[in-house]
């Protein structure tokens, strides 16, 4: 769970969750939306694959990328566990 808030706790990869919500993409488009470095995207990548929020799948020499929504999933029943009360 560590691995998921650290990466949830950095705005570029919380904007990257936001493009792979509409749709999938490769780490080249991915790295078009912003002004920083590829390697920089890439390790913003890794550290998302690391916390299982992005899935990817390498088709040619492309590297695509899309939502995990089971571990979204997995996020929201944890907090609302978190939420109830024992009675």
């Amino acid at each position: 769970m560590n691995s998921l808030f650290r990466a949830l706790n950095d705005q570029t990869r919380r904007e990257i969750l936001e493009l792979l919500k509409k749709k999938d993409m490769s780490a080249g488009e991915i790295a078009d939306k912003f002004n920083i470095a590829k390697p920089s995207i890439s390790h913003h990548l890794d550290i998302l694959r690391q916390a299982n929020l992005v899935a990817s799948i390498k088709k040619g020499q492309f590297i695509y990328y899309s939502l995990n929504t089971t571990e979204f999933d997995e996020l929201i029943k944890w907090f609302i566990k978190l939420g109830e009360r024992k009675k």
